[in-house]
């Protein structure tokens, strides 16, 4: 299999790429892709051992980084917006510290440039009991991932990764991979560039992700940089609310 990320492309001006979270793939910001396609050119990427990216057993910031660095090449595109949520964030704020001539705006969505606790272990175990030979249904797996999962939307958001051919369902992202890529995944920044492009940081005024704690480290990375917060949202914030969400990237982006 070729070490090429899966990507979908539409819209037609400057460059915006997507990148999604842990566990989801370029569907999570489809709402977001249609918001900007009219203005924009936007690839939204599936991050690789997810989606119909490639897997690997590896998955270091710095890897997935160079994984946009080459798409970026293979679609002849010089300079790009950055959009990242989650997992995706720290992926573009990596690549904004380590490629910054790639980078023109970059915008971060609930997540800061910290090491954050092993707090979805539950959750990949409870993908991984999920015996996929023995369901007849997403439904048989809803049942056996609520063991893990109290939260009906995130179960919902996780057998996304679930799909059926010939009547029979597989995982498309690699969830062994993942499980011993998390520490990893886990990290934060651990280099010593900074960014001095305009950036965003969007903070669901729900989520714990970015705390007043991080303010200092984030300001020292990116000090052209500020924040807003989206009231009633939690960490999928540009899927509880989209509408806000998509205004504060359009407004941030015609600035």
């Amino acid at each position: 299999m070729t070490n090429k990320l899966h990507y979908q492309q539409q819209g037609s001006g400057a460059d915006i790429i997507l990148i999604h979270g842990l566990l989801g793939s370029l569907e999570n910001l489809n709402m977001v892709a249609k918001s900007l396609k009219e203005n924009y050119r936007v690839t939204n990427i599936d991050v690789r051992n997810h989606g119909l990216s490639f897997h690997k057993k590896t998955m270091t910031y710095k890897e997935l980084a160079q994984d946009i660095v080459e798409l970026m090449a293979d679609l002849g595109i010089e300079r790009s917006h950055i959009l990242g949520h989650s997992m995706g964030g720290k992926i573009a704020m990596e690549l904004a510290l380590t490629h910054c001539e790639k980078v023109d705006k970059l915008i971060v969505a609930d997540i800061a440039p910290v090491a954050y606790p092993s707090h979805h272990a539950h959750i990949i175990e409870g993908l991984q009991s999920i015996n996929v030979d023995k369901i007849e249904s997403r439904k048989d797996a809803d049942i056996q991932l609520s063991q893990f999962v109290d939260e009906v939307g995130i179960r919902q958001f996780l057998l996304r990764n679930l799909v059926s051919k010939d009547g029979q369902f597989n995982f498309k992202c690699n969830l062994d991979n993942i499980e011993q890529c998390y520490q990893e995944i886990m990290k934060g920044y651990e280099g010593e560039q900074t960014f001095t492009g305009a950036t965003l940081f969007i903070k669901g005024g729900d989520s714990h992700y970015i705390t007043a704690e991080h303010r200092e480290i984030i300001k020292h990375l990116f000090p052209n940089s500020h924040a807003k917060i989206i009231q009633g949202a939690g960490h999928w914030l540009h899927a509880e609310k989209t509408i806000a969400f998509n205004k504060l990237v359009n407004d941030f982006l015609k600035r």
